[in-house]
């Protein structure tokens, strides 16, 4: 049996379930050829310690315009490739040291200028506008309602985005990260983003202001910069991971919930339990999927499987935060888990620069959910996950809000 014979080919059932292949592939084969959605060949690695091993292993790559090149050879023919443009690509999770080194240190000197710390009662203050407007309703979808607009609303103000754009570049985004859009979408996409983001920096640059994106632009680290192309192209990742992740963060945390009442009732008895909770959320129902890909440099063997050099490795988050050999009872959430060492945020050199805020977002968010609606719980409708290899996100969350208790 040939190599592509044995490949796993990812369809659209996977979408809707991914825990179900992830729990065989862990069982029967934890490094397997994987043929993905418009294609591509790679490697799915699907248990913990091996995800672990991948995700802070040097011998694998992120430069992206090597993988560039090797895409055309890791893809099956005739497969469609939508073009993003290069200038979106030249961000820090797309490199590796030296590049990587710099670029990360340009963007965290801008955030500690900035910092964030400051930001939880501005959260707050976004989460109960929110959940006043809409008190009054019966039932209401969880994602355009609060999931969404509470980090959307918080990146695009510390970036200093206006607000009239900021539903726009949601769209762009949710069609850029879709297996399901057409290729003339994705593109139309990418430009349209290249050609907001760049008239964005001008802005900044004409008329500097106190956000992040000045910061930017102004950001130097011993004579160093970021370059124009750099610039773009960091700007377009903290708009889209500072909102994206946290969006489906929060409303798979919820759904996690009403699913599960009795944990659902044990952290509104006990709102101390909020971060620990997150933690559960983010391991649970992981709001990535899987990390960006990376490809081998030389063979690398993983699990005993041997990876040929310069092939696309896929690191299975949701499945390696369901892997019983690292998480007791895996398949069930526990607001109280301790030693909860998810891989949500990644591992290594490209964890998540924005961790810290997701977490206290979906805190925030979540918290004052349950608080305001303690008869909250789900509508029956049929729920319908994103067709996205890379993120784990629902189309819609509808809910019942109950009665909101007396003031």
């Amino acid at each position: 049996m040939t190599v592509e014979d044995e490949a796993v080919r990812i369809g659209a059932d996977f979408f809707q379930d991914p825990h179900r292949l992830y729990s065989e592939l862990r069982r029967t084969g934890p490094v397997r050829r994987v043929v993905l959605p418009r294609g591509v060949l790679g490697w799915l690695v699907t248990r913990h310690a091996d995800a672990k091993a991948v995700l802070s292993d040097p011998r694998l790559s992120k430069d992206f315009v090597r993988a560039g090149e090797l895409l055309e050879r890791n893809r099956e023919p005739g497969s469609p490739r939508p073009e993003f443009g290069e200038e979106l690509q030249a961000h820090m999770l797309n490199m590796d040291p030296p590049d990587h080194t710099r670029l990360r240190k340009l963007v965290n000197k801008a955030f500690t200028v900035r910092g964030v710390g400051h930001l939880r009662p501005r959260v707050e203050q976004i989460t109960e506008s929110l959940l006043e407007a809409i008190a009054e309703a019966d039932e209401v979808d969880l994602i355009p309602a609060l999931a969404f607009p509470v980090p959307m609303t918080v990146i695009c103000e510390l970036l200093g985005v206006p607000a009239a754009d900021r539903e726009a570049f949601g769209g762009w985004t949710r069609v850029l990260l879709s297996t399901s859009a057409s290729t003339v979408e994705i593109t139309e996409a990418g430009v349209a983003v290249g050609a907001y983001v760049m008239e964005l920096i001008e802005s900044k640059r004409s008329a500097p202001a106190e956000d992040l994106l000045t910061a930017l632009v102004e950001a130097r680290e011993d004579g160093d910069r970021l370059s124009e192309n750099e610039l773009l192209s960091m700007t377009f990742l903290l708009l889209l991971a500072g909102h994206e992740t946290t969006v489906n963060l929060i409303a798979n945390g919820v759904l996690s919930l009403l699913r599960a009442p009795a944990q659902a009732a044990a952290l509104r008895a006990n709102p101390a339990l909020l971060p620990r909770a997150v933690e559960e959320f983010l391991r649970f129902e992981s709001p990535v999927n899987t990390a960006t890909m990376r490809y081998t440099t030389e063979p690398v063997v993983v699990a005993g499987v041997e990876i040929p050099a310069d092939e696309f490795v896929v690191v299975a988050i949701g499945s390696a935060n369901r892997d019983a050999a690292a998480f007791p009872d895996p398949d069930t959430v526990d607001i109280e888990r301790e030693l909860n060492a998810h891989l949500a945020f990644g591992h290594g050199i490209h964890y998540c620069v924005g961790a810290p805020l997701a977490r206290m977002e979906a805190e925030v968010a979540i918290g004052g959910l349950l608080a305001r609606f303690p008869d909250l719980a789900l509508t029956g409708t049929p729920l319908q996950w994103r067709e996205s290899t890379i993120i784990r996100g629902l189309h819609s969350l509808p809910v019942r809000l109950g009665r909101t208790p007396a003031q």
